[in-house]
């Protein structure tokens, strides 16, 4: 059994989540912005589809990218150094939320509904929640989006409209990351694509042990500005 959160409850021990669905926790409460900083800080992240409640996870292993670990193949270091690209911060995170959303052929439905969307514009409005943007040809061409704490960053939907959007976006993210100090990206779950790029499975106590590092190093809320410089 999980145990259905009641208002302000702490979330339980995330030894008690499920083997089976691997990593359910909890179920209940709300999207507060509050509620959404406590899980991140906690190693739990909201994820149901429609018709659900809200559902808690802290899956075993844990899927993640450290920074030094990003893999650049050599076609993608072509595009990089063509620069017919811009990469943007902060500047359309609504609509990155809303393509991310967008069905994909391999998913039924998706997990990012319109109160998906309002809890992590609230968190965007807060400077706690950014995304990272790929424009081509003045277009949103592909992008990500996600929440940093302390030197954490916890990555939640990338998306792509033309090929190897989104991988720039990725790049871009983790230089920006080495930059400030940030050592860890939280990729929740395994995907081929995140692999694909240096994303590797660690058990959820060294994921555990690592963020209770991370998360307790000052934050600075706010717009990100990109240092263009970085690639």
């Amino acid at each position: 059994m999980i145990r259905w959160l009641q208002p302000e409850e702490p979330f339980p021990p995330v030894q008690s989540a499920l083997a089976e669905p691997n990593g359910l926790l909890a179920a209940g409460g709300d999207l507060s912005p509050e509620r959404l900083i406590e899980a991140y800080q906690h190693g739990v992240f909201p994820w149901s589809s429609a018709g659900q409640p809200i559902l808690w996870w802290s899956p075993d292993p844990r899927m993640v990218l450290l920074p030094a670990e990003i893999r650049i193949t050599r076609s993608l270091a072509k595009v990089l150094r063509n620069r017919d690209y811009e990469v943007r911060a902060d500047s359309a995170f609504r609509e990155v939320m809303q393509a991310c959303a967008e069905p994909r052929a391999e998913q039924d439905g998706t997990w990012i509904s319109d109160d998906m969307i309002k809890a992590y514009h609230a968190l965007h409005r807060r400077g706690i929640a950014h995304s990272i943007e790929t424009w081509i040809d003045g277009e949103l061409a592909g992008g990500l989006y996600g929440v940093a704490i302390g030197r954490m960053f916890y990555g939640e939907s990338m998306f792509t409209r033309r090929p190897d959007a989104s991988k720039i976006a990725l790049v871009h993210l983790v230089r920006q990351l080495q930059r400030r100090g940030y050592e860890m990206i939280d990729c929740q779950v395994h995907t081929a694509h995140l692999q694909r790029m240096g994303g590797r499975e660690i058990p959820r106590t060294a994921f555990m042990h690592k963020l209770g590092e991370l998360v307790n190093y000052p934050s600075n809320p706010g717009a990100w500005v990109l240092d263009n410089d970085l690639a």
